[in-house]
């Protein structure tokens, strides 16, 4: 048995959808104000019946099949009966693995690396409960709060593996893969702020297991898990016993907290819910799904290696960022030179928008455009600007918008191949380096020297290759 044992229980809603799981508001619930977002069904009142979102079970059974998962002829909910202020209901309707129905997904597969696969203990489709704002910073110290229902009853998709990580960084691997796939089948995005939420159940050489909730993002997941193992190590090798508890994380103090103890299985009272009848998936389900279903991450990367002979590391940069890779397939259909677009994307165009990245809309709301970078790198490849102007262009662009050609045009942009110029300012440089001059009569390094300045004096427009022939040919006659 490993000494640590990891499992984890990720939260993600179906972002996708535009009405929540039972009733017709909005699954969109962020830029309404607190409770306001709210009908009779979702409330929990009385005489109010759930109506099933259709498009929740298929977007559910997607997922499930692209996590390796089973997809069931037929799924049942259950009510999971416990009292939370969040929960309007005191019942979340969600599913459960009994009397021979199961949840929309079950014994799934997740390939973490070369070396590694982590099983999926079962996918499951439930509401999500309202949100709980504590009036003060620490959620250990105040019995103050507000509640707002907004978000109850939005569909959510809890993924539940099996405890078979080992380590934080692989929990991390993991859940990073996991985003990618969720944003690349389109059902989740999970840039949302609280879009994806993930509890860790952590154990120590199989003792009591942990569970720790509270936590708001992938990086402080692994901060969390490894203060917990930290916590339980210290508290074996003090032969005290660990309880088995749920905690919950404290981001700012960086530390867990207990929140109560572990409720059992059976705390929950779990029974069919009689509002909603077992659905019939039908035996063309599966295939129908599949037939709609976007090509993955893995699919796509092997797509740019082997239709754009894009590099594997290139390829992993571009996929990595799906934003970025669709951009990226946007301007192929522009100008088709992917090996060149993609490493003017990777480099120039990345540099330039780093502090954006984690803005959900930053391709979206941006002045550059795929036509942009298609004319931009057209340019360069016909040899009319050099690779420096090019980003100095895209940076005009960035903040006018307007078209490469236009900006090189009213800036004197372009790469100048009249040798009459460019004899002028190689005899203007020959005349104020004179020492350069002599030491380039042997030494190699001393003509790039002059070539530098050649440039400097043309403010990078000069075509490197006839400045440096004529550079030689000058240099030829000095010496004779």
């Amino acid at each position: 048995m490993s000494l640590v044992m990891i499992g984890l229980e990720i939260h993600a809603q179906v972002t996708a959808l535009k009405s929540k799981l039972f009733c017709s508001c909005r699954g969109n619930y962020r830029d309404f104000k607190p409770n306001t977002n709210i009908c009779a069904t979702c409330s929990g009142l009385p005489g109010t019946l759930p109506v099933i979102n259709r498009k929740a079970i298929e977007y559910s059974a997607m997922i499930s099949i692209a996590l390796g998962c089973k997809v069931p002829n037929k799924v049942m909910f259950y009510r999971k009966n416990y009292f939370y202020p969040d929960l309007p209901k005191n019942f979340q309707i969600t599913q459960y693995n009994v009397y021979g129905f199961s949840s929309i997904g079950v014994e799934g597969i997740f390939e973490l690396d070369d070396l590694k696969k982590i099983r999926i203990s079962r996918i499951q489709l439930e509401e999500d409960p309202g949100r709980i704002a504590y009036v003060d910073s620490g959620m250990n110290v105040t019995n103050s709060a507000l509640i707002d229902y907004n978000r109850a009853g939005v569909a959510l998709i809890e993924i539940v593996t099996e405890p078979e990580f080992t380590n934080p960084k692989e929990v991390r691997l993991f859940l990073n893969k996991l985003s990618l796939t969720l944003q690349h089948l389109g059902v989740c995005d999970t840039l949302l702020e609280g879009s994806v939420r993930c509890d860790a159940n952590v154990s120590l050489k199989g003792g009591n297991k942990v569970e720790i909730k509270n936590i708001n993002s992938f990086k402080e997941v692994e901060k969390a898990i490894n203060y917990e193992i930290t916590r339980q190590s210290s508290m074996y090798n003090r032969n005290i016993k660990v309880e088995f508890e749920t905690r919950h994380w404290d981001d700012r103090k960086k530390i867990t907290f207990k929140a109560r103890s572990k409720e059992e299985e059976h705390d929950y009272r779990y029974f069919p819910e009689p509002d909603i009848p077992v659905i019939v998936l039908g035996d063309g389900f599966v295939s129908n799904i599949k037939d709609l279903m976007p090509e993955l991450p893995l699919q796509r990367f092997n797509r740019f290696v082997s239709k754009y002979k894009l590099s594997e590391h290139t390829s992993n940069i571009l996929i990595n960022d799906k934003k970025l890779a669709d951009f990226f397939e946007s301007i192929l259909k522009i100008h088709f030179s992917p090996v060149e677009i993609a490493n003017f994307l990777i480099t120039d165009f990345k540099s330039l928008i780093e502090d954006d990245v984690e803005n959900i809309d930053y391709l979206t709301n941006m002045k550059v455009k795929p036509e942009h970078i298609g004319e931009l790198v057209k340019m360069i490849e016909e040899n009319k600007i050099s690779r420096i102007t090019a980003k100095d262009i895209l940076i005009k662009i960035f903040d006018s918008g307007k078209l490469p050609s236009e900006i090189a045009n009213s800036t004197n942009s372009f790469k100048i191949s009249d040798e009459k110029i460019l004899i002028d300012a190689v005899e203007s440089v020959f005349n104020t380096e004179k020492s350069a001059v002599e030491d380039a009569q042997t030494n190699h390094e001393a003509i790039n020297f002059l070539l530098g300045k050649v440039m400097k004096f043309t403010k990078g427009r000069a075509d490197p290759k006839i400045a440096m022939r004529l550079i030689n040919t000058r240099l030829n006659k000095a010496g004779t």
